[in-house]
């Protein structure tokens, strides 16, 4: 009997967490490749959890578990009717623009997936609720089970990517779906006949003890399970689901911003998260609580000297000290979840408060956080509250004085790293020795003298991330800040106020001379002596056409290229983007830097406005469309060259900017070539000058035929791609982020 319902339980949670990347990947394409689609993705089925877990809990109560199992077989039922088979609704939505399509989307979200979505997220803790009626030598604690769907949930995340993703298209695994659904049914309608012909007539359970109940945790010796569900248990149930939750939507944002937004980068952090509820609901104390406590203060201390460094290289070690700290983090947290947990009576209620905290970080990420703040401030404010919710060690004081210190301690801390701030920008010191002093030497007095005392270490952090902010300031002055779905955006002046700076998460996406003389030069990765000046001048030459689109407006910089017989159209999915640009005060290239040529800007997804231009317009078509250090996948697949291509001239050009600090993108562009049987070319432009305003870029060049590149051919410069190593093809319902990683 156990079996049946452990594999009932493992198929419904694989399904609950196959779905969810599955249907975050199909809607990329429509929403300009943010990573906020997997937020608010992840806003939604959480929600819906939360309303599985309810649903659980008042048919118990109103029902029994006897006619709920009734009731739940017909949603079950009814709810096949709506599992989307191929997909393919999801695929053919039209372009959604604007500041904030949150709602939108979870609008879409809802009345095509929800209630098959509902009926999978309140199997789970259905089934526990059935299986405790049952008599079996486990029915007394069932929470095993908890962590047998949690494994089937974890299965399903890492098949994706690494299985799922690169064998299967998107409607073949749509129908693997729907035929593994009706498994899931005849499944539940089993374990429903098991209930009604052995189960018990009470529906509920005495409370057991935690020292008598057969197979439950080795966490404590305590009678944590006897206690009375007040209402600040209850709050600590939700606030230890809460903190998990909203770090890693956090960590999920920072990874994808900077490197792709992708399946592969959102299953490792909910993996992740899934595991620490494995091992914290595992019948057996895998991890001690105080190694994890300590592990999470080193972590901690690690992520934020990374955190407030405004470190960018490099992107794996970096990425791997954020999920590092999550990790643990999401481990202490429901370590103690687990410990707290009620009797079995009390199960559905527990489930309950455990999903409104989940449900509760979703809307904090995804819609509470990017209305309150203009920067990405909920992640370090997470960061502190997990590491305040550490065990207290047994040997801290305390006393009132000691609480007195709790406070004073940090605001020192704090201060001294505000001090050093000051101090370093009067001398002569390397990056790295700057932040060791600043950053460093407080956060080594916090691992020494703070670390006993949770609130004490948790505030010492949060200090020095704030007076850390003196040493960043020197960087330049912030002259405007916008943040909606589609990332943060942060316009600076140079500190020798020579420049004004764009840039998008940790990345600059463009800047301008402040001296009107110099204006209008190009700059950045866009610099005229760089790649897309060597582009501009073979296209000015062959002039296939005179229509010109640009996929990404940033600054507006390229349009310092404009001839006045051309016609140019910035496509940009971003409002803020546009408005930045547009903006005197901060950039003026699309005012004064078009030489009389027509310049419209196109607000949407590139792949979707494109294909409003008539066939064979534009003689150019340039890349750029970058999300803070990543090209969006969905712009670099065959179905989107197929677009490029159809609007390309004859003898017309696409160039592809590929500058990225973790991928290497140009192998990328070389699969979509060969097998579009196109010429190309790569351009690696090291150079750094930052006195002219010029970064290093990397640029590919496309055409149909090799005289189409014109000089470029002979330019030492421009090379070849590289025809071995080619990763596979990318399609919109296939990408291989791996294989073109920078290690």
């Amino acid at each position: 009997m156990a079996l049946l319902f452990t594999i009932t339980l493992f198929v419904s949670a694989a399904l609950l967490f196959w779905i969810q990347p599955l249907i975050a990947k199909t809607l990329l394409p429509i929403l300009g490749g943010t990573p906020a689609v997997w937020n608010t993705c992840m806003l939604f089925f959480q929600g819906v959890l939360l309303g599985g877990y309810a649903y659980v809990l008042a048919g118990v109560r109103l029902l029994g578990v006897r006619r709920q199992a009734a009731l739940h077989v017909a949603l079950l039922l009814l709810a096949a009717l709506f599992v989307p088979a191929t997909l393919s609704a999801f695929a053919t939505q039209p372009s959604i623009a604007g500041d904030n399509p949150t709602f939108h989307l979870l609008w879409f979200l809802l009345k095509t997936i929800g209630l098959p979505f509902f009926v999978l997220s309140a199997t789970a803790p259905l089934l526990q609720k059935w299986f405790a009626a049952i008599p079996h030598p486990s029915a007394r604690d069932p929470y095993f089970l908890y962590a047998a769907s949690n494994a089937g949930s974890l299965l399903a995340l890492l098949s994706f990517p690494l299985l799922l993703e690169p064998n299967l298209r998107v409607s073949e695994q749509g129908r693997m779906w729907a035929a593994l659904y009706a498994v899931l049914g005849l499944l539940v309608a089993a374990c429903a006949i098991a209930l009604w012909r052995d189960g018990k007539k009470a529906t509920e359970e005495e409370p057991v003890s935690a020292r008598d109940a057969e197979g439950q945790n080795a966490f404590t010796g305590t009678t944590d399970q006897d206690e009375a569900i007040t209402t600040m248990r209850r709050v600590r149930w939700t606030m230890l689901a809460f903190v998990p939750s909203s770090l890693v939507l956090g960590v999920t944002t920072y990874i994808s911003t900077d490197i792709a937004a992708v399946p592969l980068l959102w299953v490792i952090p909910l993996a992740l998260y899934l595991l620490t509820f494995v091992i914290a609901f595992a019948k057996r104390q895998y991890i001690p609580r105080r190694v994890s406590s300590r592990a999470l203060a080193a972590a901690a201390l690690v992520v934020v000297l990374v955190y407030a460094s405004g470190a960018t290289e490099p992107a794996w070690i970096l990425v791997l000290a954020h999920l590092i700290f999550f990790f643990v983090a999401a481990l202490v947290c429901h370590t103690r979840l687990a410990e707290e947990r009620p009797p079995v009576k009390d199960l559905a209620e527990f489930y309950l408060w455990v999903a409104v905290g989940g449900a509760l970080g979703g809307v904090f990420n995804a819609l509470v956080a990017p209305a309150l703040f203009d920067t990405v401030l909920e992640y370090p404010l997470m960061i502190v509250l997990a590491c305040a919710l550490r065990p207290r060690d047994e040997s801290a004081e305390v006393d009132a004085r000691a609480r007195l210190f709790d406070l004073l301690l940090p605001v020192g801390v704090g201060a001294l790293a505000a001090a050093l701030g000051v101090l370093v920008m009067q001398f002569e010191i390397g990056n790295v020795g700057r932040i060791m002093l600043v950053i460093g030497v407080p956060l080594m007095l916090i691992n020494h003298f703070l670390t006993k005392r949770p609130m004490r270490f948790a505030l010492g952090l949060a200090a020095v991330m704030i007076g850390s902010l003196v040493y960043t300031a020197g960087s330049g002055r912030t002259l405007a800040r916008e943040r909606n779905f589609y990332g943060t955006l942060r316009v600076t002046e140079s500190g020798s106020g020579a420049f004004h700076r764009l840039q998008h998460g940790s990345t600059i996406h463009g800047r301008q001379f402040v001296d009107e003389e110099r204006r209008c030069e190009p700059l950045s990765y866009f610099h005229r002596t760089g790649p897309l000046g060597a582009v501009f001048d073979v296209f000015n030459a062959r002039r296939p056409a005179s229509n010109v689109a640009i996929v990404g407006l940033g600054t507006g910089a390229t349009v310092a290229y404009a001839r006045p017989n051309q016609q140019w159209t910035f496509y940009e999915i971003n409002p803020a983007v546009i408005e930045i640009a547009r903006d005197p005060r901060l950039f003026t290239y699309l005012r004064d830097c078009h030489a009389n040529a027509p310049v419209e800007v196109v607000l949407g997804d590139a792949r979707l406005q494109l294909q409003n231009a008539p066939p064979r317009h534009y003689g150019l078509i340039v890349l750029d469309a970058f999300s803070s250090d990543a090209v969006p996948a969905h712009l670099l697949t065959k179905e989107a060259l197929d677009i490029y291509l159809s609007k390309l001239a004859e003898g017309g050009l696409i160039a592809f900017h590929v500058s990225s600090r973790s991928l290497n993108l140009h192998r990328v562009v070389a699969g979509l070539a060969q097998s579009a049987n196109l010429s190309a070319l790569v351009f690696d432009d090291g150079e750094h000058d930052p006195i002219n305003g010029k970064e290093p870029s990397q640029w590919v060049t496309v055409a149909r035929r090799a005289e189409d590149l014109g000089d470029l051919n002979i330019d030492p410069r421009w090379q070849p791609l590289d025809k071995e190593a080619r990763p596979s093809v990318w399609r919109d319902d296939f990408s291989n982020i791996i294989s073109v990683f920078r290690w």
